[in-house]
């Protein structure tokens, strides 16, 4: 048994994927969530395992998904094994319709080895032909996937107990202990739990977490998105379909979301009647069918906007021992096997794959 004790703020995607990492690595590892493990953005998510647009993104944003996009296939196989709950991993591909520069969308695509195939109008109509095509230049990167994330959490979460982690649900965290310059647990309505390594990774709740400890906290804040669900049956959409901002998701048993809305609401996860509409009348305008296809659900989720998209995954500037996680904005999901092993390597010691200054704690 180990000695070192690592506690995770956070039973998130990228929470549960620390917690594994590091329990991996010779840690006991107690995960603490203030709700129920794998409730918040990750379960409210679309899945895709791309960033939406990718040549509009930092290097930095790049890297870590490429890096997630190489470890989903072996990851997603392994929990169905494992677990016997499948997360639906799906290759399928994904439109974009909308009008960035092709010229600038071949020439990220080149600088990062992705491929990205330029659709003609003819082609897009052959490639999904349900689909109304909106004004736009087109393009269909094959290599993106999806997971259904509902299961994907369940798998994990059976996972990473079957792996030793310790979880510890309904318990809210209301600060990091210190001694001097070393963060020696936290603070909870249950009393104190030492640690020898914190890692915050609590989404959109991660800066007051980390406020008030001597340094500038990461600038993550909540942003609202709705989604719908559609029960179609399957066949009717192939791929992935982004159009301007907002897409739409096919998922193995037919169901069809669509997303999303982008909403400063502060921490209120509410659904509410205006974007259900606008959602539904994007969905029906590029595919026609779903304005006969029955609504199957509608919910909220809050995402962990930052200023640029960049994460924070690094250690408090003056507090040994505080690590965060967070700040992944719409990109937590693909972004999340990477961020875990990065900030895993970092707490150990070990060379990490990825460079990690990108990702750098904010100045104060």
């Amino acid at each position: 048994m180990s000695s070192h004790a690592a506690l995770i703020v956070g039973g998130g995607l990228n929470g549960l994927l620390t917690a594994r990492a590091l329990r991996a690595r010779g840690f006991d590892v107690t995960l603490l969530e203030r709700a129920a493990v794998g409730r918040e953005a990750s379960w409210a998510g679309g899945g895709i395992l791309s960033p939406l647009h990718p040549w509009r993104f930092a290097d930095a944003v790049t890297r870590l998904a490429g890096r997630s996009q190489a470890l989903w296939p072996g990851l997603t196989a392994m929990l169905a094994e494992r677990t016997g709950i499948d997360p639906e991993y799906r290759p399928g591909g994904m439109v974009v319709v909308d009008r960035d520069d092709p010229d600038e969308v071949a020439a990220w695509a080149r600088r990062h080895g992705v491929r990205v195939q330029p659709l003609a109008h003819s082609h897009l109509t052959e490639c999904e032909p349900c689909i109304a095509a909106p004004p736009g230049h087109a393009w269909l990167l094959p290599d993106v996937a999806s997971v259904r994330n509902p299961r994907l959490l369940r798998a994990l979460k059976a996972l990473a107990v079957g792996e030793g982690v310790t979880l510890r649900e309904h318990v809210a965290v209301s600060g990091i202990a210190r001694d001097g310059t070393h963060a020696i647990g936290v603070d909870t309505a249950e009393g104190r739990i030492a640690g020898d390594v914190v890692v915050v990774c609590a989404g959109a709740w991660t800066s007051a977490l980390v406020a008030g400890l001597g340094a500038q906290p990461p600038g993550i804040r909540p942003l609202r998105g709705q989604m719908l669900a559609f029960a179609a049956d399957p066949g009717l959409l192939g791929h992935i379909v982004l159009a301007g901002e907002r897409y739409l998701i096919p998922r193995r048993d037919g169901t069809i979301l669509a997303g999303s809305t982008l909403e400063d609401a502060g921490f209120e996860r509410v659904t509410t009647p205006d974007a259900r509409a606008q959602l539904a009348e994007f969905a029906a305008a590029l595919l026609p069918a779903l304005a006969d296809v029955p609504l199957r659900a509608h919910w909220a989720g809050l995402r962990p906007a930052s200023d640029d998209g960049i994460p924070t995954i690094a250690e408090h500037p003056g507090l040994a021992g505080l690590w965060v996680n967070a700040g992944h904005f719409r990109n937590g999901i693909v972004m999340a096997p990477a961020s875990a092993e990065l900030v895993a390597d970092l707490v150990t010691g070990v060379e990490p794959a990825l460079d990690p200054a990108p990702y750098a704690w904010p100045p104060a």
